[in-house]
């Protein structure tokens, strides 16, 4: 079989103004069904739980164990609910892109998929700088001398993302076993550093204070900067519907799966913090290599060194399964506005061999590099990791504008058969989609204000705006020249 990626126009299905199922469709090169349900769990596992945050929350003290539960409530359940009610309602491909444009029209739809879209452009240098921070304790010695080296951070993030990109190309059926091991890699590291920080608990005490005066959270604005940190933690049950069509059984699986998920997520998350603080001092924590450092300094006091390299693979493996698992998924989005012409038609083509979006998953990766190199310019590593990570919530935030906002007017409509209602009907819908709307901003603003420890905040209030204005510019340029492009081909088929 001919492996060259084909760019036909005739060989895509547009979905333009119609709720169609591309998997379904009778052209033999659509992608497969190929997500079950176990599929789905372990998928929304890898991309809702990222092992980072719980040192960035064990970091801020005892207190962020109620902000876990605050931002569990007034982030992940309306967004989980919404999500629930919108791919039931409409469970095509695209996810968010389809219920954006159905309830504000184009530019909301394509706006709502680009902006989601390039958040991971940043996305993918934090999740890899983390990645790499950790891989170094697999072999301490040589750790010790890289772990300041911004070569080694970019020499990382270039082959593991060149890694998770192949494989998604090859296929999604063959991209899922790394998302799949990487959700059992998150789950034993979390395992690990509980039953230790309990043995360590009940040998020395806590290393924190858990009175009640200090589980209380301080509104001081230098201790709230990372709420919108641990809110974005919670992120991730959006991201399988942007696979709709190819998820077998979706408006049954996916409910199901995101119950089971956020369970899950919920507890790794609030139990995984209380053993680092009961392991480790929080003014020991750092954000780059928290969880593993403090097994590394649990396992000395208790005497089991051993485990500390293999904790550090399994974190690192962890993390390279969410990239290729968010890399896939958010693939979806360009290529359904490449089908209905809001981007080139060469985004919504397929490899014909493996029946992948092989041009928005490699255009990707190559920005995702560009963006590491943006991020390293002029700061140190940890400068370059708080700016991407903050980067990352504004443009990955601004969707969930559309999306609430699409869940409350979306509620005018009638629901047809077999659709999964917000328990409540209607009236709870629009609170929770108020709700989630009101947290998002709220998100937004807090990202905007540089910590207290950048050396430079002028620049990274420079970096973090700046390339964000410049992401939504090049979103409303591209389909400007898209929705042109789109009326002279209609307008002059034979063109």
């Amino acid at each position: 079989m001919d492996p060259t990626p084909s760019c036909d126009p005739s060989e895509n299905l547009s979905i333009a103004g119609q709720p169609l199922s591309v998997a379904d469709a009778a052209d033999p090169k659509r992608p497969r069904r190929v997500l079950g349900f176990r599929d789905l769990v372990l998928f929304y596992v890898v991309t809702g739980i990222s092992l980072r945050w719980i040192a960035t929350a064990a970091a801020a003290g005892p207190s962020s164990i109620l902000i876990w539960i605050g931002a569990w409530l007034v982030f992940y359940t309306p967004l989980a609910l919404s999500v629930i009610e919108l791919s039931s309602r409409y469970p095509n491909e695209g996810g968010l892109y389809v219920w954006s444009k159905r309830a504000f029209g184009d530019f909301a739809g394509f706006m709502s998929a680009w902006t989601y879209w390039t958040c991971n452009l940043p996305y993918f240098p934090t999740v890899l700088y983390f990645a790499a921070a950790n891989a170094l304790f697999i072999f301490p010695r040589a750790g010790i001398r890289l772990s300041s080296d911004a070569r080694y951070y970019i020499v990382f993030s270039v082959i593991a993302l060149g890694l998770v990109t192949l494989l998604n190309i090859i296929g999604l059926d063959v991209g899922t076993w790394l998302h799949n091991l990487g959700a059992l890699a998150m789950w034993v590291p979390v395992a690990i550093i509980i039953v230790m920080g309990l043995i360590a608990w009940h040998r020395f005490g806590p290393a924190n204070s858990f009175a009640p005066r200090a589980l209380v959270p301080s509104f001081k604005l230098k201790d709230v900067l990372f709420w919108s940190v641990l809110i974005f933690a919670f992120a991730g049950s959006e991201t399988a519907s942007f696979m709709g069509d190819e998820i077998k059984n979706p408006r049954r699986s996916i409910p199901f799966a995101l119950f089971t998920a956020g369970v899950t997520v919920a507890l790794c998350y609030i139990l995984g913090t209380i053993a680092v603080l009961l392991a480790l001092p929080q003014s020991e924590v750092g954000n780059l290599q928290g969880l593993v450092q403090a097994i590394s300094k649990t396992t000395q006091r208790i005497g089991f060194d051993g485990i500390l390299p293999i904790a550090a693979a399994l974190i690192a493996l962890s993390n390279l399964g969410a990239a290729g698992a968010f890399l896939a998924a958010v693939a979806r989005l360009p290529f359904v506005a490449g089908l209905d012409r809001f981007l080139p038609p060469i985004f919504g083509a397929l490899h014909p061999r493996w029946r992948t979006p092989w041009f928005a998953l490699l255009t990707q990766a190559v920005l995702g590099l560009v963006f590491t190199f943006l991020g390293q310019a002029g700061t140190s590593v940890k400068g370059a990791y708080d700016v991407l990570v903050s980067m990352s919530v504004i443009t990955y935030f601004i969707p969930f504008l559309y999306l609430f906002a699409a869940m409350f007017k979306l509620q005018g409509e009638p629901a047809g058969p077999g659709v999964i209602r917000v328990p409540g009907g209607k009236p709870v819908a629009l609170a929770m989609a108020s709700l989630g709307f009101c947290t998002t901003v709220l998100t937004i603003a807090l990202s905007l204000i540089p910590p207290a420890d950048e050396p430079n905040k002028l620049l990274a209030v420079v970096k973090i705006v700046g390339l964000t204005g410049l992401v939504l510019i090049v979103g409303v340029l591209l389909y400007w020249l898209g929705k042109r492009n789109a009326s002279r081909a209609a307008a002059f088929p034979l063109l």
